[in-house]
């Protein structure tokens, strides 16, 4: 069984793989695998994603089938059902590595910020529901002199929002806090660039802070 940071490194090979095929024009198509797929499967990564149709988990990592289990809502939000499934996923399968994935200009952060400084409605109640879950990340950014640049205000809600993601995938779910405190499962956040086709995990060291300030206190 693979670490969680050797999940992580693969993650980053394949990103970079993917990356090198875009600007070579390569065919980059998931590679199928063996036929006992259809009785098991061993994912090394559990990925919560955007449901954004440009940003699929296994083409950006160049995973083939069974690599990832990918969970994908929205603006990567953590409902109770992604609490379920990467319970599911971490206990069943025992994968290691939880990569909440945003991405650049996303449609579900910048309808939040359009939201919460007047400038759109939500048409929805169940809209309103994923843009509720959004809404703390950008109102923190909302806070700050952000608020008078919009372009940097939702980049920074999206980072905002996966951090959001993180940590409440980390504390928000005792089976979860349990796998991680005992070293078994890492969770970290990266931002996809729909620019350049890169993967920046820029939220990595989340539960090593938490546990260093609690050894503070």
């Amino acid at each position: 069984m693979i670490t969680g940071h050797e999940a992580l490194q693969r993650l980053k090979d394949g990103n970079k793989r993917f990356v090198e095929k875009l600007n070579t024009s390569s065919d980059g198509m998931v590679q199928a695998k063996q036929p006992e797929l259809v009785e098991i499967q061993n994912p090394m990564a559990i990925v919560l994603g955007c449901s954004d149709a440009r940003v699929p988990a296994e083409l950006v990592f160049d995973q083939g089938l069974g690599d990832l289990f990918v969970i994908r809502v929205a603006g990567n939000i953590v409902a109770p059902s992604g609490i379920g499934s990467v319970e599911f996923a971490a206990l069943n399968f025992g994968t290691p590595l939880v990569v909440v994935l945003g991405h650049s200009n996303c449609g579900a952060v910048k309808a939040t910020v359009d939201a919460l400084t007047g400038n759109s409605r939500v048409p929805t109640q169940n809209l309103h529901s994923i843009v509720k879950r959004v809404r703390p990340a950008v109102e923190s950014m909302l806070a700050t002199d952000l608020r008078n640049n919009y372009p940097e205000l939702v980049k920074q809600s999206v980072r905002a929002n996966v951090r959001s993601s993180v940590e409440h995938l980390s504390s928000g779910s005792p089976i979860l806090e349990s796998l991680i405190s005992e070293g078994k499962l890492l969770v970290v956040g990266a931002e996809y660039s729909l620019e350049t086709g890169e993967v920046d995990f820029f939220y990595e060291d989340y539960w090593e802070r938490t546990r260093q300030l609690a050894g503070e206190e």
